[in-house]
Order: structure tokens, then sequence, then C-alpha cells
């Protein structure tokens, strides 16, 4: 004879499917967690290297914040020999196209800017995202500059920087997270003075 249903005998049944279901979940976040952040760390770090002078410390493990217009950015120092030889500074824009755009923007110690690097981004494909290395020479034209004689935005708002074709949006975007990288480099640039000035 067949069971007959009951309300208790359903919440039974649905307290064990989600028991096992969380169980299950919670199982496969501990297996896959490690790995993803290993991932995500193998990636910082390569985005690292594209952007500063040669290294021989780990930036990551090196890594703190700065607060800069109520924002926080994460900054790698790179250091060869125990001397400092460059900052990556990890910023950002809101201001896309698609949205949100992560940029990576390394400085040499006078100022100038290394290279930059673009870690994630929804933009179009192939307007967009000529923003990124390779598919454009978008991001070329900040190679060497210094930000104290190089406006960064794009020319049609009276900065130095061609804007890529038809993505005049994104190309600003670009440039306002560049232009943030800059602004918290300099508070990296004047802790770093200070303290060579209080060694002295």
């Amino acid at each position: 004879m067949a069971k007959e249903s009951s309300l208790k005998n359903m919440v039974s049944t649905l307290f064990i499917v989600c028991l096992v279901s969380s169980t299950l979940l919670g199982g496969v976040y501990a297996i896959t967690k490690a790995p993803i952040e290993a991932a995500a760390i193998a990636k910082i770090n390569s985005s690292i290297s594209l952007v500063v002078p040669a290294f021989d410390n780990d930036p990551s493990a090196e890594a703190f914040t700065k607060e800069y217009k109520g924002n926080n950015y994460k900054i790698y120092p790179a250091k060869k020999g125990g001397e400092m030889v460059g900052y990556a500074v990890e910023t950002f824009s809101t201001n896309g196209f698609g949205g949100k755009i992560v940029i990576m923007v390394g400085f040499n110690t006078d100022g100038t800017i290394f290279n930059t690097s673009v870690l994630s981004h929804s933009e179009t494909p192939g307007l967009g995202d000529k923003m990124v290395e390779g598919k454009s020479n978008f991001s070329v034209q900040f190679k060497g500059k210094n930000p104290a004689d190089f406006k960064m935005a794009v020319k049609k708002d009276g900065g130095d920087v061609d804007a890529i074709t038809a993505s005049t949006i994104t190309s600003r975007a670009f440039c306002g997270a560049v232009e943030s990288a800059c602004e918290v480099y300099k508070l990296c640039a004047q802790i770093q003075t200070n303290k060579e000035n209080s060694n002295e």
C-alpha cells in the first residue's frame, strides 16, 4: 500500500534534499577554491611582469592598498636586488561602454608609465576591445609617457590621446583609469621619498 503524502513527509524530503545539495556545493567550493585563487594570482603576476621593469621579488606578496577619491587601489611594488624598480597599480573605471574596465598600469621610479595591461572588461568585440594590447596601437601611446606633460584624455576632450575609432566612451574610460593610477602612484612615490629622507 502506497504511503499517503503528508506535510511532514514533504518537509522531511525537502530538508534532506537541501542538506545533500548544500553539502555537495560546499564540497565543490572547497575543492575548487585553491585552484581558482592560484589562477587569479597567476593572472595578476603575469600582468605585473608586463607593466614594470624586470624584478626579482614577489610583488603580489608585498601588495598594499591606497585610497584615492573614496576608492581603494591595489599597488604591487617591484624590486630588484632590494631596490625599488617600479610600481604596478591595479586601477579601474566604471564608465566603459560595457561597464567596468580593470587595468594594470606600471610605473618606473621616475614616474613615467612603463606599460599598461587590461585585466578585465566587457567592451564590444572589434570596437572597444581594441584597447587590449595587440588588438590596436591604442595602449602603446601610453608607454614611456610622463603624466606631468602628457594629458591623459582623448584629443576630443583636449587631451593627448588618440581615441579608438568609434569607441570614444571606451577610450575615455581607459584614460580615466590610467589617470587615477597616476594619482595613486604619486601617493606611493611620496611615501617612498619620505622613507628615504628619514633614513638619511
